[in-house]
């Protein structure tokens, strides 16, 4: 399994969409406690109110598609320019595993110092991707 690049790209992917079930598990019974109607909801910043347990959901979840971006698209890149070494594909499970436990800080303690350090640590380790991206060439 941890062979080629793209499993943790995949791995990355299933992750998100766990967040996002549990983002709305979170959500909905949040708003029904609340009685926001789902119609209030529909500009940025409107569900303000919910507790930290349900933003804090749907804040990872958005965080899964910020800096994820440039670790798909380098994975890509690595796989298809024939940069794709056992070394890269080390850095990309540290990446996904990083992420994972960036994911799980937030949505439980969400103490911010631990979670900055690991979204370094991560940021680390695709800085050290694009590098052998790079050197690669």
């Amino acid at each position: 399994m941890m062979d080629t690049l793209l499993n943790p790209v995949l791995a990355l992917i299933v992750w998100s969409l766990l967040i996002w079930v549990l983002m709305y598990a979170r959500r909905i019974p949040a708003m029904q406690e609340a009685k926001i109607d789902p119609q209030d909801a529909r500009h940025p910043g409107s569900l303000s109110s919910l507790p930290s347990s349900a933003r804090s959901a749907a804040d990872n979840y958005n965080h899964l598609h910020e800096q994820p971006t440039l670790f798909y698209a380098l994975c890509f890149y690595a796989h298809l320019s024939g940069a794709a070494s056992p070394l890269m594909i080390a850095l990309a499970w540290a990446y996904v595993i990083g992420r994972v436990i960036h994911s799980l800080v937030q949505v439980t303690v969400n103490l911010v110092m631990v979670r900055f350090s690991v979204f370094c640590l991560t940021s680390f380790v695709l800085m050290a991707m694009a590098g052998l991206a790079i050197a690669n060439l």
